[in-house]
């Protein structure tokens, strides 16, 4: 396949991105009770969208709208913070587009419907192509690529795809395709995934990113609309199986390109799931490589002093053992074991967290015992608080994951949410 530099950076600066960001989140429950779930905190410093923004940014996509739609303040509020430092003058932008019945007087209805409301602010930027990515993943991916193996296939859509366990392909779209990766079926979240040719454990899901030929989308739009009622106006459910037979739509594997395995995605869209992909983060080797200065993740940083680690008594000596600490953070006498705290956390005094993911501004007292829980941003433990160890305890006050990680909220602790959430 030919990838050359100069051709892939041609079709990057041919193509508007579109994140698909005004999803609720409802399994992330109160997590995403006043947030988006693209705005939830992710590794230690940065927020979901910063994932999928990076990879445009690294891609060389200069061009990005992101459809804004649920509580979305947190949202708007960190993309303008964290970026606007793409240059107008050379055309390059991030644009929130919240919902404005631009076309019909109701709120975004679906994905494709999303897309659909803004079609006069896609022609204006007259791109070749149009890619369009879901706002609540984990990956890092080059994006030029796949548009380069759109180009080269001749295709009129392409899907980036990924191979998962059959188990979890129940969540996702799953697709069949023939020996050029042709799509012949597509089914959104099937009861019984159909698994792939020669390897009934797993299936090839679809990651939410399509490559459309800008005439082909507004098109496929334009009709999907016209079904009124007939249609959820969905992509993976309604617009994708609808045009297999009728165009030439094609799967992109997305592979890793030192090793050409199957390359690291997280759908982070329930408790348990962010909580592990988190945690995954302080391996010693993680799939999920931080700290690679070749595919940098942008975010809005604030101007934090360095973590500190104060007390040194046999009995009083602040720790941090297998774990990742941001900025501004304070262990003070208390030790903290496999544990991920963001920003500003502070952990006094003999208290002991372990296996556990901290949002920021989390204040955790005296004499605290916190095991195997994901503490959302602004919280302020009492002291003698012990979390992890009782779960019909826990229940009684906070949610408990099916696979026992408690999630707590400022709401559940009868206290405020912090501004910036």
């Amino acid at each position: 396949m030919h990838t050359a530099k100069r051709f892939v950076s041609r079709l990057t600066r041919q193509t508007l991105a579109l994140v698909l960001a005004g999803g609720r989140g409802s399994r992330l429950h109160d997590l995403t009770k006043w947030r988006a779930k693209p705005a939830v905190p992710f590794g230690g410093k940065f927020r979901i969208i910063d994932f999928p923004l990076s990879n445009c940014i690294n891609s060389g996509i200069g061009q990005v709208g992101v459809i804004t739609q649920y509580k979305s303040h947190s949202l708007i509020r960190h993309i303008q913070r964290g970026w606007g430092f793409l240059r107008g003058e050379m055309d390059e932008f991030v644009e929130l587009l919240p919902a404005q019945q631009r076309i019909e007087t109701s709120w975004y209805e679906g994905t494709a419907d999303a897309v659909l409301q803004n079609l006069d602010i896609i022609r204006s930027h007259h791109p070749e192509y149009v890619l369009i990515l879901a706002g609540d993943h984990i990956y890092k991916m080059d994006y030029g690529t796949m548009l380069a193996a759109h180009v080269e296939s001749e295709a009129d859509i392409t899907v980036g795809c990924i191979e998962v366990p059959i188990e979890e392909a129940s969540a996702l779209g799953v697709m069949s395709v023939d020996d050029e990766y042709r799509i012949r079926e597509f089914e959104e979240k099937p009861a019984q995934p159909r698994p792939m040719p020669g390897n009934p454990g797993r299936a090839l899901a679809s990651m939410g990113i399509y490559v459309f030929n800008t005439r082909v989308l507004f098109e496929e739009l334009i009709r999907d609309h016209q079904l009124q009622e007939r249609s959820s106006h969905d992509f993976g459910k309604d617009v994708i199986p609808s045009v297999i037979r009728r165009l030439r739509v094609m799967a992109f594997p997305f592979r890793d390109p030192a090793t050409s395995a199957p390359a690291y995605w997280r759908d982070v869209g329930t408790v348990d799931a962010l909580w592990q992909s988190n945690l995954e983060l302080i391996g010693v080797s993680p799939e999920l490589n931080l700290y690679d200065s070749e595919w940098p993740i942008w975010t809005y940083q604030e101007q934090l002093p360095p973590a500190k680690f104060v007390f040194d008594d046999d009995n009083r000596r602040g720790t941090a053992v297998d774990s990742m600490v941001a900025g501004g953070c304070i262990v003070s006498g208390a030790q903290v074991k496999h544990s991920l705290l963001f920003s500003q956390v502070r952990v006094h005094s003999f208290s002991e967290v372990t296996d556990s993911v901290i949002f920021p501004d989390v204040e955790i007292g005296r004499n605290c015992r916190v095991r195997k829980a994901l503490i959302d941003r602004g919280c302020r433990l009492a002291p003698g608080t012990v979390v992890g160890f009782d779960p019909d305890e826990d229940r009684k006050r906070f949610h408990v994951s099916s696979k026992g990680v408690v999630l707590i909220t400022p709401e559940m602790l009868g206290q405020d949410y912090p501004h910036g959430l």
